[in-house]
């Protein structure tokens, strides 16, 4: 019977980068954490006490309007951080989005104690923190993009090839309603693009999931 991981398995397996004080500071200072799928890691107005790195599993990230409507930011999954819990814990500020888990995930929870410590005493830390900002910065200007310079139907072509690749699978079960939140559009609208997209042999719409051809 293989044993749990550890702190320091996931941290060599993820992090070789990290200088090996650094890594000591993490094991000792950290902790791990479970979230079933569909939990909450992050709520809008939540006060954070952690950073977090993920180390199991997907997590979503999404801003929520007033009406409710949801609209997809990016996925982390496992040797992201979330930089934006990285901002309101070093500032003490509330979360302006959201994180579900999407599967089983697992998290390393770094106290908001050590962000200034981290950031001056460790260089691979530093530039985890730049490199991690920027990747997300990168994410969130190609959302823009899609949002303003492209089409619905291409919107909806960008995100599947991505969502796809993402979980590195060829059949997604997601439902119309749901790739119809993540981009802010109907239903009604999605469904209709879905069809011309399996009438192009690019998908095949089964009744709980959809297999890509690409």
């Amino acid at each position: 019977m293989n044993a749990e991981p550890t702190i320091q398995t996931y941290i060599n397996s993820l992090f070789p980068s990290f200088e090996p004080k650094l890594k000591e500071v993490l094991i000792e200072n950290g902790s791990l954490k479970t979230f079933a799928a569909n939990e909450m890691l992050m709520h809008t107005g939540q006060n954070m006490r952690s950073t977090i790195l993920i180390v199991e599993g997907l997590v979503k990230l999404y801003r929520q309007g007033e009406d409710g409507n949801e609209f997809f930011m990016y996925y982390l999954q496992p040797g992201n951080a979330c930089a934006l819990s990285m901002i309101c814990a070093t500032k003490q500020e509330t979360s302006e989005v959201m994180a579900r888990a999407i599967e089983p995930t697992i998290g390393l929870m770094i106290p908001i104690s050590l962000m200034d410590t981290l950031m001056k005493e460790y260089k691979t830390w530093y530039y985890f923190v730049l490199e991690t900002y920027r990747s997300r910065f990168e994410e969130l200007l190609t959302v823009i993009d899609n949002i303003a310079f492209k089409s619905m139907d291409e919107r909806l072509a960008f995100y599947l090839e991505k969502k796809f690749s993402d979980l590195k699978t060829r059949s997604l079960s997601i439902t119309h309603g749901e790739i119809a939140n993540d981009l802010n559009s109907s239903r009604e609208v999605i469904s209709r693009l879905l069809k011309k997209m399996e009438q192009r042999r690019e998908v095949i719409l089964h009744r709980n999931y959809i297999e890509y051809l690409k």
